[in-house]
């Protein structure tokens, strides 16, 4: 099996995570992944959540990676986030009207699997969504900030 692999270098300001989206979205649609697809949204909220932890977690600078295996219209999407900080990610929990700590969470509740590892003298959080798996969907509500839709739909 043949994969694509495209990355983006990241700097320590949280200003890059709206780069960094910008970025993803062109490489989804020239990957063959619509803007308008549910499979976009959902890995521009997981990029986005990823990008926004190793910004402000570790206040260095970061890569991030996405991975296209398969067909244009089979396969896994994986993305991957490497940054300077070999401390290990902390998935915090949220109460009420708390702005912070629900990152992990959304991650964990859209992506198929996801994980860290040591990356050199660093680590790497990744994140994988299968095509064609059904998934709730995320959309924007306002700059910054996420709803999950309650549509399910299968990414094609």
């Amino acid at each position: 099996m043949q994969v694509l692999q495209v990355q983006l270098e990241v700097g320590p300001d949280p200003a890059e995570v709206g780069r960094a989206r910008r970025w993803a979205r062109s490489r989804l649609a020239g990957s063959g992944i619509g803007d308008d697809e549910p499979l976009a949204e959902t890995l521009v909220l997981l990029i986005s959540e990823l990008v926004t932890n190793a910004v402000v977690h570790t206040g260095c600078p970061a890569v991030l990676r996405m991975l296209f295996g398969g067909a244009p219209d089979a396969g896994t999407v994986r993305v991957e986030v490497a940054d300077a900080s070999a401390r290990p990610p902390l998935q915090r929990h949220a109460e009420g009207e708390d702005t912070n700590g629900r990152g992990l969470a959304l991650v964990d509740g859209l992506a198929d699997r996801w994980g860290w590892q040591a990356e050199g003298t660093g680590k790497s959080i990744w994140c994988e969504v299968d095509r064609g798996a059904p998934v709730v969907t995320a959309r924007l509500r306002e700059p910054g900030a996420y709803e999950p839709s309650c549509a399910v739909t299968r990414h094609a």
